[in-house]
């Protein structure tokens, strides 16, 4: 039996899985950790924290597999979108902490883009607009506002990249993750734009020149790195690249308008597409599939998974302590309390933009709501609205990408763990969901490009593992009351977008 190794760098953890060539989970192991936040709208962290993390993983998952380490032929590592990129000095030293995709402090260098920069010639190049979210406009925050990292930055490498460099001591860089820096990424030819590099002020030497498809081998473990992880020096590492992408290709998605939507920290909604879909708000970047043809193109919300677990430790104490007791866990309890709540929630709605808003509204400045509380509400009303929210989210975000979805979407992420919440996605959408049976995805998108970039698997005999459970089907009266709250939902954000604007500026002159 041969073997392939899957490791995932998300934003809250560290996830790797072992899988042998007929699709059998073999081991596992996740590693935890934090996103740094120290100002308001900042997110960032050290990338020693993703590596050691990488590293324990992988040597947790090999020692728990019991196998003979011969056997595993290739490991595949994808990670979160690390925005900037780390910064590294001349040596291959972080300089600072990488600015991560949720962070928003480049708002200033947004605005300067927007004023200086020709926006369409912009899109038609990279087929992306301006905003804090993307790479670039970090990069420029870099540039303005710590002028000697930016004299010392050699190099920006994303934080799966650099976990590779780490373990073979090759440096590059995968499409996805270079494409989703945006601004400075030609999306016509698959290649850095020195015109907008130029127009930018952004020095292409500081960018990796080699880039790769999601299924090149990059390099080869080094002897240390064998050392620590209890792997083999020579085993054929592989540059995944962007973890909602690598899902994608866990849930089987290798051709065109299929619909799916990854709810993690953050929820990424995207199609696949033959022809990149600009000028509708939405990212985009090229797919691990066939990454020259084939596009990513999503919307999401910043922080989907992440109000649930903020409700958790924000709201939920009693219950953390009855958990650490040995009672229920407390995403069952509020699941089952929720579950007795009406659709709309007894007449509350929220908004889910508890860091600024991605696409498709596109506004740091725009602030988590919760509308209509009443003193008759309960913390298993609020919750249940925190679903809901996430669910508007992603109907939102269906709408702005197009008519030509497919017949279902699929749904994968935490959130699938909980049966109410893939009903209420179900239900608030209106179209039928199908989630993966396993919570692998991006693992498994991993193991899957490991294994066709050593020849060990072809994407055809993946195909043939079931990796989708049945249809969760609509409920065409919760879908035409859910469409009334939905309303309400866009409604909200439109008459208090600029009372969030208020807000931000008031935040910040206290600072």
């Amino acid at each position: 039996m041969t073997y392939l190794l899957g490791t995932d760098i998300g934003t809250s953890g560290t996830k790797t899985i072992l899988m042998d060539t007929k699709g059998n989970l073999i081991a596992q192991d996740l590693q935890e950790y934090d996103v740094l936040t120290p100002k308001p709208l900042w997110a960032e962290q050290w990338p020693d924290v993703w590596l050691n993390a990488a590293k324990r993983s992988i040597a947790n998952t090999v020692q728990k597999a019991n196998i003979d380490i011969l056997q595993i032929k290739g490991i595949a590592i994808s990670g979160l979108y690390g925005g900037s990129g780390i910064p590294l000095d001349h040596e291959m030293n972080p300089i600072r902490p990488c600015m991560i995709w949720m962070d928003r402090r480049a708002e200033k260098e947004t605005q300067w883009v927007k004023k200086h920069i020709d926006l369409e010639r912009l899109q038609a190049i990279t087929y992306n607009s301006v905003d804090p979210y993307y790479g670039f406009t970090k990069m420029l925050w870099l540039k303005n506002n710590e002028p000697e990292n930016w004299q010392k930055t050699a190099l920006f490498l994303p934080p799966n990249n650099y976990v590779i460099y780490k373990l073979t001591g090759n440096i590059a860089i995968d499409y996805s993750s270079a494409g989703n820096i945006g601004g400075i990424f030609d999306m016509n030819n698959r290649t850095w734009s020195s015109e907008m590099a130029q127009a930018l002020g952004i020095p292409l030497d500081k960018m990796p020149q080699q880039i790769v498809e999601s299924t090149d081998i990059v390099g080869t473990l080094s002897e240390q790195a064998a050392q620590e992880l209890g792997l083999y020096v020579g085993l054929p590492v592989i540059a995944a690249g962007i973890d909602c992408g690598a899902a994608s290709i866990g849930l089987g998605i290798y051709q065109p308008n299929t619909y799916s939507a990854t709810v993690g920290t953050s929820m990424c909604a995207a199609l696949i597409s033959e022809k990149p879909i600009k000028s509708n708000g939405l990212i985009v970047w090229p797919y691990l599939y066939n990454a020259k043809k084939l596009s990513y193109n999503f919307a999401g919300s910043n922080t989907a998974g992440a109000i649930i677990k903020w409700f958790r430790e924000t709201l939920c104490q009693w219950e953390i302590e009855q958990e650490k007791q040995g009672g229920e866990s407390v995403y069952s309890i509020l699941n089952q309390q929720a579950q007795a709540v009406p659709i709309g929630s007894g007449g509350l709605v929220v908004l889910p933009y508890f860091m600024g808003e991605r696409s498709p509204i596109w506004d740091s400045h725009a602030k988590g709501t919760i509308v209509g509380l009443s003193l008759t509400h309960s913390k298993a009303h609020i919750f249940r609205a925190f679903m809901e929210a996430v669910a508007y989210a992603l109907r939102q975000a269906m709408e702005v990408t197009g008519e030509d979805l497919g017949d279902f979407i699929i749904i994968a992420g935490g959130a699938t763990k909980s049966k109410l919440w893939k009903q209420i996605f179900a239900d608030v959408t209106g179209y039928p969901v199908v989630c993966p049976l396993n919570d692998t995805e991006a693992n498994l998108g991993d193991v899957i490009l490991a294994g066709v970039g050593t020849g060990t698997l072809t994407f055809e005999e993946v195909q043939k593992w079931q990796v989708l459970d049945e249809k969760i089907m609509p409920n065409s009266q919760a879908h035409a009351l859910y469409s009334q709250y939905y309303q309400v939902y866009k409604s909200v954000y439109q008459h208090l977008k600029q009372d969030m604007a208020t807000l931000s500026s008031l935040a910040q002159s206290q600072q």
